[in-house]
């Protein structure tokens, strides 16, 4: 960029750069005490002074930082306007500049700004990207408040399920972090959710948590929010007495931190305006002064200063005129810049869009037919196929399988990209969750001749409260990647302990392998998706490349952390690092053999619709249905589903979503106007996460996604006619 700031620049020498730069931040460092000390006038000023000086040098990076107080200062003093612009102009210049730490405080800012003028699906949005970057940087008091605030939106937007998840996760994240006034407010607003909810006791539970650690901690605003959850807690639970006396608690603070802010605010009116009168004052003596040197200048001198003033007011209008010519020049050039970045910020979000509705459609395509592949499959290889087709079905099932995997896949590297995958946290046993997993892997291991050797450090406790499922997600790609490149050789799986902080666990898991290892050249994109070697090594050895991509996405979202070592012909190691919370004991579940002992006259009492369109599913989940000895009706649309609810009793409905005329899920609504017991299963190849607001609002009781695992579905089935029947 060239311009007024670039030429002035040319003329400085390093030396006066240097004190130029040094009092860019010794303004910055003098705001920031100021803003800390409610002194936001001060701050202003320095900050004003400061951008002239780092437009002088050209200095991006401090641009930014000065623009991102000055946006916080006017959201501090209630000018949501000039805030937004402010703090966009800030958020251009952090993005070019990749300062990721600024950036990550300015979206959260930005986020405050929309959320207190109630537009919280754009603050949401900022909130989202502030985490991103924060996550990046690793600043975890920055993502924490983030959460917060992410979960404030979800509030106000009335998501109830997606803020009790993002309050859980933030409460999480305080105690381990030990940030106790974030950790009061996390739990009052858990609890707000939970009224919403209707789960009364648990939200008493929280709420008086979270108001007794902001009276230990002094945190006023937290204990005024309290204050008003637990009245509206009262209130609902129908003891207006002790809800009106919290009432008057927080109608009384809150007049307190008003009148406190009002004062802040009216001093802060009356010392820009003293200021500014003073300037006015000193503006009419200098003028007086002027006019008393104009008569008393009566001599020779006056001459003197007429030819002096002549010289410096041509001097000042070159001087204007070129820099008015640089100053039109830089406008029109940041401009033109602009324009391109807003039209590059287009088609990056249509892009994005376009891929998402891409991917959406292609595995709804793809998993339909799916359906009938495994389906058929598994039917025939239960029917006592002859010998010499077995192999030819385990064949068939082994592709269907694959390509199930691939498409689970595309859409998991999706959810990840889009940060769509959140934390769900429970107890389980580390030790044995790995003794599964390579018990499962062992037959592809034992196909390579490879075996598995596992070591868990005697000194580890076995139970911790974390994401099983990813735990699971990341040794099955880790130790399957292990496997599929090594032939005839050894696997080593070793858990560890780093260190124990407050009940967290830093535990290592090493996978060793002695196979083809991976060369320099190949390294450095291990985790980027579809990266897998080459094309020799995808055909020789199978995968789809987005294993370690999903693996890594996966260990970033538990805030671990995976690197390896590698030496190609020698073998490779793959170590990851991720907290644990410790638990005292694992909740062993209960195995059900499903239908197995249910009386077949009560199966046969069971009718079942079926809605599907197509004409091989219909007939594998027939097939399926009359192999449990359950009855079944079959139709082919909406329409007729209708008709026959109205006129049958039916214990369970498979709805399928994308059918001629009317779709499932307004089938769904229209039956739930005159029966709302009706056990609905949204039965679907669409991806769930994209559906999921319009299932809820069509009041499916539960989803089940095809292609499906037999022994999942007959869960679920199993799961509403045993609900039934025992009601």
């Amino acid at each position: 960029m060239f311009g007024l700031t670039t030429f002035a620049q040319e003329e400085l020498t390093q030396k006066e750069i240097a004190v130029i730069q040094a009092e860019v931040e010794a303004d910055l460092s003098f705001a920031k005490k100021n803003i800390e000390h409610y002194n936001y006038l001060q701050a202003k000023i320095s900050l004003e002074n400061a951008i002239n000086k780092a437009k002088i040098l050209n200095n991006k990076k401090s641009l930014g930082l000065i623009y991102y107080n000055l946006g916080k200062i006017h959201h501090l003093l209630e000018e949501p306007n000039l805030a937004i612009r402010t703090l966009t102009r800030a958020i251009q210049i952090q993005r070019i500049t990749k300062d990721n730490t600024s950036v990550a405080e300015t979206y959260k800012t930005l986020g405050d700004v929309l959320l207190k003028i109630k537009k919280p699906k754009e603050a949401l949005e900022h909130y989202k990207s502030a985490q991103t970057f924060s996550s990046l940087e690793n600043l975890q008091k920055l993502e924490t408040e983030t959460i917060i605030k992410k979960g404030e939106a979800y509030l106000a937007l009335k998501d109830y399920k997606n803020a009790e998840i993002t309050f859980k996760k933030a409460i999480s994240l305080s105690k381990k972090l030990n940030l106790n006034n974030l950790l009061s407010i996390s739990l009052i607003h858990l609890g707000d959710v939970q009224i919403k909810n209707g789960a009364l006791k648990s939200a008493q539970k929280n709420i008086e948590e979270g108001i007794a650690i902001a009276k230990k901690n002094n945190a006023t605003d937290n204990l005024n929010d309290g204050y008003l959850s637990l009245s509206n807690l009262q209130e609902r639970d129908g003891n207006y007495k002790l809800a009106n006396k919290n009432l008057k608690a927080h109608i009384k603070l809150t007049d307190s931190l008003l009148e406190a802010k009002n004062k802040l605010l009216l001093t802060e009116k009356l010392n820009e305006s003293k200021i500014t009168n003073q300037l006015n004052a000193q503006k009419q003596v200098n003028a007086e002064l002027e006019q008393e040197n104009e008569q008393d200048s009566e001599t020779s001198t006056f001459n003197q200063l007429t030819i002096a003033l002549i010289t410096i007011l041509s001097l000042l209008t070159l001087s204007l005129y070129k820099n008015n010519n640089i100053r039109l020049k830089s406008n029109l050039i940041l401009q033109n810049k602009n324009s391109e970045l807003i039209e590059s910020k287009e088609k990056a979000e249509l892009a994005s869009r376009t891929k998402a509705n891409f991917l959406s459609t292609v595995t709804h395509e793809l998993r339909t037919p799916l359906y009938a592949v495994t389906g058929l499959t598994n039917m025939l290889l239960e029917e006592d196929p002859r010998p010499e087709q077995i192999p030819h079905l385990n064949s068939l099932k082994f592709s269907g399988d694959y390509l199930l995997t691939f498409i689970n896949d595309i859409l998991q590297i999706n959810k990840i990209e889009a940060h769509k995958v959140e934390v769900e946290k429970e107890v389980f046993n580390l030790k044995k969750k790995i003794e599964n997993v390579i018990s499962a892997l062992n037959n592809s291991a034992n196909s390579n001749n490879v075996k598995i050797h596992f070591e868990f450090d005697k000194k580890l406790p076995h139970n911790y409260l974390s994401d099983q499922v990813k735990i699971s997600q990341i040794l099955i790609n880790l130790i399957g990647n292990s496997i599929k490149f090594t032939k005839d050789g050894d696997i080593w799986v070793r858990v560890h302990k780093i260190e124990v902080t407050n009940g967290i666990y830093n535990i290592k898991i090493e996978v060793e392998d002695n196979g083809i290892g991976i060369s320099k050249e190949k390294q450095a994109k291990m985790f980027d998706s579809f990266s897998q070697g080459s094309i020799q090594i995808n055909r020789k050895y199978g995968g789809t490349g987005l294993g370690l991509s999903i693996v890594k996405g996966l260990i970033d979202i538990l805030n671990g952390k995976i690197y390896f070592d590698s030496e190609l012909g020698k073998g490779t190691t793959f170590f990851i690092e991720i907290p644990f919370e410790f638990a005292e004991e694992t909740i062993e579940k209960e195995k059900i053999n499903y239908f197995k002992d249910l009386n077949e006259d009560v199966l046969s009492k069971i009718n079942i619709l079926l809605v599907e369109d197509n004409k091989i599913n219909q007939m594998i989940t027939k097939k399926i249905l009359n192999k449990l000895k359950l009855n079944c009706d079959i139709v082919e649309n909406g329409e007729d589903a209708i008709e026959k609810v109205k006129v049958n009793t039916y214990g369970v409905v498979l709805m399928d979503i994308h059918m001629p005329g009317i779709s499932g899920i307004e089938a769904t609504k229209i039956i739930r106007k005159f029966n709302k017991d009706l056990p609905i299963y949204a039965l679907t190849a669409v991806t769930i996460e994209d559906k999921m607001v319009e299932f809820d609002e069509a009041e499916f009781t539960d989803i089940i996604s095809k292609p499906f695992k037999q022994e999942d579905f007959e869960k679920k089935l199993f799961d509403v006619i045993v609900f039934k029947e025992n009601a």
